[in-house]
């Protein structure tokens, strides 16, 4: 029913604070037009329902072994509030003169309805505010909870009603064994079956779960079928030994429960309760054997909610899990395109790192060609010169992008045969024109015969040519007199050949050399501190590793070992 959706269906937030402004007054306004119309449709429910189940009285007393429409309104009450008791007072007096017929004294009459509105009124407030009870009933203590505050609201009802029927005279103390036990039983077998499906089905999102059992209607049929048809032979009185085959009943129902969780036991206890009504009241059973069959129709309700709301629990735990899964996944496919996003940011920042000196160095020597041609005296010969190391410069910068591409792309080095002596002369001569501006002198040890190494040339270049570049700069502004060292060592335990690049400059500062081969760890004021992190990546693809060595004033030492190995084929 989509009239109640506006209805609180929980306690208030804390200290009881309703919600201020213009929402307030929208939600007060909607209160205000919907609670006549539930109102209305409860009372009519319940009236009827009273009609339906009104099978037997006692001594003039409506008493009866099924109260549906007393199931009905104490979930209204339980699921909008103890306010609407005030529908259930009208319903029994409307029941007792329109339907019933009594002849009971006025005051007698609602005497009786204020104890019902009152009694279960006071109970649904216990469940609603003391108790938590969620009104979804989407767990197995919400199910206890509902059916205990039930039971003592029938409890409390059936202490109480007679009260006013002894002082009439209408009853006398010693009918009170006989009255009581279908009042109590034929109430709390009424709010068991019937409370848990006008919650479910009805008010709360009750078009939701009405929906979800439409595809499964022609099963719940047939196993409800089978459920009425073991009733009928059960009920027969041609079977004097049938009830003791009740516990067959049990089978469709768990079946349904199992197979369709809370929504399809109350719809299947519901359809078996009001068969079984129906089978009694058709052979003419007596009050007696109507409390009596009540009292096993009260144990299949408690098994038939217990087994579906358990099934109901696992099928949420599923969801909510797959929902997990979902997200996970979601997540995972976010990280991902978040990791090629850097990826493409980190190939970006490290291809600016490299070719910005050689591009830097290229730009100072096309100027000083520049210059040069626009003398006088042209030294036509240097002009020569610095052109041809400006070429070198650019193939270098193109290379360096050419080779980090094909590194992005196959996760490996492009190794070949490098004559170590032959690439030591190449790298160093993309270093002159940097170590002459600061006054560096650059020096290469070698043995006399280096064995021949197998790496990618143009990423083995790169890797010392950060070494040496740093030391460039931190030497710089430190001394006039710098030296930097490049020595190669063959070492023989294990096969390797072990780079070092030693300078006399300040050191390292002590606080980033726990951190110096992290990306974006740099001392340099316009440093991206990606170029220790770039080699360490590269020797690290060759099978090698890059450490510092030492560090001190005096100087600072960094080596890196390559493995001696053949080339593959």
């Amino acid at each position: 029913m989509t009239l109640v959706k506006s209805l609180d269906a929980n306690p208030p937030g804390p200290r009881g604070r309703e919600p201020s402004g213009s929402g307030w007054i929208a939600r007060a306004s909607g209160m205000l037009t919907l609670q006549p119309l539930l109102a209305a449709a409860f009372l009519a429910a319940y009236v009827l329902l009273e009609w339906v189940s009104f099978i037997h009285e006692y001594k003039g007393v409506p008493i009866t072994p099924w109260n549906p429409g007393l199931g009905v309104m104490f979930a209204l009450m339980v699921f909008a509030g103890p306010r609407y008791g005030a529908v259930l007072f009208a319903g029994v007096i409307i029941a007792e003169v329109a339907v019933l017929r009594t002849h009971l004294e006025w005051w007698v009459l609602v005497a009786i309805a204020a104890i019902f509105a009152v009694g279960y009124g006071t109970a649904a407030a216990v469940a609603r505010r003391n108790l938590r009870l969620d009104v979804g009933l989407d767990h197995l203590r919400d199910i206890a909870m509902l059916l205990a505050a039930g039971f003592a609201g029938a409890i409390v009802v059936g202490s109480l009603l007679p009260l006013p029927l002894l002082v009439e005279g209408q009853l006398e103390s010693g009918d009170l064994p006989v009255a009581l036990a279908p009042l109590l039983v034929g109430d709390f077998i009424g709010i068991a079956v019937m409370a848990p499906l006008t919650l479910r089905l009805v008010l709360r999102e009750g078009l939701v779960h009405a929906r979800a059992l439409l595809p499964a209607l022609p099963e719940l049929l047939s196993w409800t079928g089978v459920a009425a048809l073991l009733l009928w032979v059960i009920i027969n009185p041609a079977i004097p030994t049938g009830f003791n085959y009740f516990y067959l009943v049990f089978v469709p129902v768990v079946v349904i429960a199992v197979r369709h969780g809370l929504d399809g036991a109350c719809v299947a206890l519901a359809v078996t309760q009001l068969a079984l009504v129906a089978l009694l009241h058709l052979y003419g059973h007596d009050a007696a054997a109507f409390t009596e069959v009540q009292m096993l129709m009260l144990v299949l309700t408690a098994t038939g909610l217990v087994v579906g709301v358990t099934v109901s629990e696992r099928q949420q735990a599923q969801r909510a899990i797959r929902a997990v899964e979902d997200l996970l996944r979601k997540r995972r496919a976010e990280a991902a395109g978040a990791a090629r996003v850097n990826l493409v940011s980190g190939m970006a920042s490290a291809l600016a790192h490299e070719i910005n000196q050689p591009m830097t160095a290229a730009r100072a020597l096309a100027r000083a060609a520049q210059q040069i041609l626009r003398m006088p005296n042209a030294d036509l010969r240097r002009a020569e010169n610095n052109l041809a190391t400006l070429v070198t410069q650019i193939d270098h910068a193109g290379g360096v992008v050419r080779r980090m591409r094909d590194f992005l792309r196959r996760g490996q080095p492009h190794v070949s045969t490098i004559e170590i002596r032959s690439m030591l002369d190449d790298t160093l001569a993309l270093l002159v024109a940097a170590a002459s501006t600061s006054n560096i002198r650059v020096e290469i040890d070698l043995p006399e015969k280096p064995p021949a190494l197998h790496a990618d040339r143009v990423q083995l270049q790169q890797v010392i040519l950060n070494l040496v570049r740093n030391a460039i700069d931190a030497i710089g502004p430190y001394r006039i007199d710098g030296r930097i060292i490049i020595a190669v060592r063959h070492l023989e335990l294990p096969p390797q050949i072990e780079f070092r690049v030693i300078d006399n400059g300040p050191g390292i500062d002590q606080e980033l050399i726990g951190r110096l081969f992290e990306p974006l760890t740099t001392s340099k004021r316009e440093g991206l501190g990606l170029g220790l992190s770039i080699s360490a990546s590269i020797v690290e693809s060759h099978g090698g590793r890059l450490w510092l060595e030492s560090t001190s004033p005096q100087g600072t030492e960094f080596r890196f070992s390559l493995p001696l190995e053949s080339p593959p084929a």
